[in-house]
């Protein structure tokens, strides 16, 4: 499970990383960005507490 949820945080920010620089999303590429980080933060957090 930890490492689906990395996967998918690397997978989010890439897509915000095009994003920013494309300009053709808008909002949703900051939405994307922040389910990333906070799936970033719940896996780091797991990873501690093993």
């Amino acid at each position: 499970m930890g490492n689906l949820l990395y996967t998918i945080a690397v997978i989010l920010i890439i897509c915000w990383a095009i994003g920013v620089f494309a300009y053709s999303v808008g909002g949703l590429i900051h939405i994307l960005l922040v389910i990333a980080l906070i799936a970033i933060i719940f896996r780091l957090i797991q990873g501690r507490s093993i």
